[in-house]
C-alpha cells in the first residue's frame, strides 16, 4: 500500500492476494533483493487491483498502456519508477504464463541522463562542521570518505570494519558483489569517538533496539545539515558518493 510518499488503498480478492503471495515467494526463490521483491510486488498489486474485476487471461497489451497512463502519469511517477514496473511485469508474466501480454512490446522508457550534483571538498567540510550529532557526522563522513551507497552503510556490520588494515568489506553490494573500500585515516578519530560514545552491538549504525538504521533517516538529516551549511544544491547520500569519486580523480 505504500511506495515512497504515496499511500493507496486496495480492494483485492482472496484469489488475487494468494496470487501475489505466490509471486512474492517466486521472487524470493529467484534470490532477488528484499528491496526489489517489495517494489515488484507493490507494482503488481497495484496492477492487479486496477483490473481486479477482469480475468487475468483477458488483460491485453493495451491494458498495460492504460494502466501507465491512468496511474503512473497521474501519480507523477518518475521514468526510473516506470522502468521498475516494466521489469516487475516481465517477471510476473514468467510467473503467470496464462496472461497473454506480449513481453516483446514491454519496452522500458529511456533513462534520464542527469548529472549528479557534485560538492566541493570545502562544501563537504562545511556540512560536517554544522552536523552536531556525532552519529550523523560519522555517517556523512563514512559515506563520503569511502564512497559507500546509502543501502551499504545501513547494512554494514561492525565485523566488516577492519580498523587495523583501514578497510571496510562491503558484502552483497550492487549486483550482489562483495568488495573492499579504503577507510580514510582522517576518519579514524571520528570513528573511534563514535564507537566509544554509542557502543553499537551489531551494525555500524543502529536504530531503536539495535535494529538497522533507516535510509530515510539518513536522507532527512543530510538535507537538514546541507541547508544549515548554506548549500542550495540538491544533495543526497549518492551525491556524497559521486563527490568522493570526483575528488579522487582530482
Amino acid at each position: 500500500r505504500l511506495y515512497g510518499k504515496h499511500t493507496y488503498e486496495r480492494n483485492l480478492k482472496k484469489g488475487q492476494k494468494e496470487l501475489l503471495n505466490g509471486f512474492f515467494k517466486y521472487l524470493r526463490g529467484k534470490r532477488y533483493s528484499k528491496s526489489s521483491i517489495d517494489t515488484y510486488t507493490f507494482f503488481m498489486a497495484d496492477f492487479i487491483n486496477f483490473y481486479r474485476d477482469k480475468e487475468l487471461q483477458n488483460i491485453s497489451d493495451r491494458d498495460v498502456e492504460v494502466f501507465i497512463e491512468d496511474v503512473f502519469i497521474r501519480r507523477s511517477y518518475s521514468i526510473s519508477t516506470q522502468r521498475q514496473f516494466t521489469s516487475a511485469l516481465k517477471l510476473f508474466l514468467s510467473y503467470c504464463p496464462e496472461i497473454k501480454i506480449n513481453p516483446v512490446v514491454l519496452t522500458r522508457p529511456k533513462r534520464s541522463k542527469k548529472l549528479p550534483n557534485i560538492l566541493s571538498a570545502e562544501e563537504v567540510i562545511s556540512i560536517l562542521q554544522v552536523t552536531k550529532n556525532l552519529k550523523h557526522r560519522a555517517i556523512i563522513a563514512l559515506l563520503y570518505s569511502s564512497g559507500l551507497r546509502v543501502g551499504e552503510i545501513t547494512n554494514l556490520k561492525l565485523s566488516e570494519i577492519d580498523i587495523e588494515r583501514n578497510l571496510v568489506k562491503v558484502v552483497s553490494g550492487k549486483g550482489r558483489k562483495d568488495r573492499f573500500v579504503v577507510l580514510a585515516k582522517s576518519f579514524l578519530p571520528l570513528l573511534n569517538n563514535y564507537l566509544l560514545s554509542y557502543k553499537p552491538n551489531f551494525y555500524f549504525i543502529e536504530g531503536l533496539a539495535g535494529k538497522k538504521y533507516s535510509e530515510s533517516s539518513i536522507r532527512k538529516f543530510l538535507s537538514k545539515n546541507v541547508a544549515l551549511a548554506g548549500i542550495t544544491k540538491n544533495v543526497s547520500p549518492h551525491s556524497l558518493r559521486h563527490s568522493y569519486a570526483t575528488h579522487l580523480l582530482e
